[in-house]
């Protein structure tokens, strides 16, 4: 992120034409980059107090150049000035050489780092508070904000104030950092909590360091114990067991204190996450008491809008009662319901009887198909096809059947007028 430029600079060289020389104009081009906010100087960009996306004399300096560079290299071509008054190539190399702040490197690693920042869960006032050293642990480390680049101490201090003054993601002082949570309204300062808060972290952090520490040294001294009775050497042996035991004495004084630690860092934290429950309280109090003191909300009000609700309720009923009995009253027709039952008792009445008489003809067809099949004997003749019930007529007023829809050339059935009874004809 950071760039360094100087007089016979590797850009210089690199740029160098064999048998032309090294080109000419290149202060020009790094001006000309500044005043694009593609390369900052890096001093200018660490004390400013202004954000790089607004305008600042630096720029205007650089567009200043820009534009008057052209204008003095005309005035002498026209011999309005001396041309020892223009600035010879070094000179200008004197002025562009320096570090410089890459911004778009700056804009990448600022934006991984903020990803990072909305999957950590920051369940715990210390959990958004960092030293210096524990930012550069956590984020200086080869990929851990750019691909396999390892972000040196300058670096992180540039990405320190772009993410504080310039994204306002952070808070920073000299020797701490807090990361803002943007669905919490905290304070945009470091306060004397969060100070006391990152110095017990701190603490704890170097505690669980040593701890490891001797771990280590009791696994070391544990293994020379082992290799020096392999070999018979007692005595060595003996001076490794005493140094362990040592050793392991200090360890349980610094996990007792390790435990102090950690039970006033909990501590601390609840108490600093109650105060800003306590204050979220007050605001909602704040807020529910600034609702309630509307004047729609007021209690002869309320009572005003609830009985005028339930008066234009009671009319809006008796509108529709009325439309309804309206309806009601024009549909309706005089109908004796009486005579429609005996209407629909004679109408089922007709219904059996048809299908009574029916039923009877078919029994009477069967019984002379029989007949006419014992009369035959022998005979193969073909049977008498059955008729169907639709194929008989009734007379309207007795139903009684007049005749065959079929004509047959043998054995037609007729009816018997005075039997009112089918007979063979």
């Amino acid at each position: 992120m950071v760039e360094e430029d100087t007089h016979d600079s590797e850009l210089a060289e690199t740029l160098r034409y064999e048998g032309v020389g090294k080109p000419l104009g290149l202060a020009a081009v790094i001006t000309e980059l500044q005043e694009s906010k593609t390369l900052l100087p890096l001093t200018d960009f660490l004390n400013s107090s202004h954000s790089v996306y607004e305008s600042t004399p630096i720029a205007y300096k650089a567009a200043s150049y820009i534009i008057g560079k052209p204008l003095w290299w005309a005035l002498e071509q026209l011999s309005f000035i001396d041309s020892d008054q223009i600035e010879s190539e070094e000179q200008l190399w004197k002025k562009a050489k320096g570090s410089y702040v890459v911004l778009e490197l700056v804009e990448k690693a600022a934006e991984n780092i903020l990803v990072q920042m909305r999957h950590k869960v920051l369940s715990s006032p210390a959990d958004a508070l960092y030293s210096f050293d524990q930012f550069r642990r956590e984020f200086g480390r080869s990929g851990a904000v750019l691909d396999d680049i390892a972000l040196s101490e300058t670096d992180l201090r540039i990405l320190v104030r772009f993410l504080d003054r310039d994204k306002k993601l952070i808070v920073s002082s000299k020797d701490a950092i807090k990361i803002l949570d943007p669905s919490i309204s905290t304070p945009h300062t470091i306060t004397s909590i969060d100070q006391g808060i990152l110095e017990l972290k701190t603490a704890v952090e170097n505690l669980e360091r040593q701890l490891d520490e001797i771990n280590q040294r009791i696994n070391k001294k544990t293994k020379k114990i082992t290799e020096s009775l392999k070999v018979g050497r007692k005595e060595i042996a003996m001076s490794q067991l005493k140094s362990r035991k040592l050793y392991e004495e200090l360890l349980g004084k610094r996990l007792g204190s390790l435990e102090v630690l950690q039970a006033t860092l909990i501590q601390v934290e609840t108490a600093a996450q109650d105060v800003q429950i306590m204050k979220q309280y007050e605001s909602s109090t704040a807020t529910l008491r600034n609702i309630l003191s509307h004047s729609s909300l007021q209690r002869d009000k309320v009572e005003e809008t609830m009985e005028a609700m339930a008066e234009a309720t009671s009319e809006a009923q008796e509108i529709d009662d009325l439309i309804r009995g309206s309806m009601v009253d024009s549909s309706s027709v005089d109908i004796d319901e009486d005579e429609l039952q005996e209407e629909l008792s004679a109408l089922i009445k007709e219904a059996e009887t048809k299908v009574q008489k029916k039923e009877e003809l078919r029994a009477l067809e069967g019984k002379h198909r029989n007949k006419v099949d014992a009369e035959s004997g022998g005979d193969k003749r073909p049977a008498l096809p059955s008729v169907p019930p639709t194929s008989l007529a009734f007379e309207h007023d007795r139903g009684i059947p007049t005749r065959l829809s079929e004509p047959q050339d043998k054995g037609k059935l007729v009816p018997d007028l005075h039997t009112q009874e089918p007979v063979l004809e």
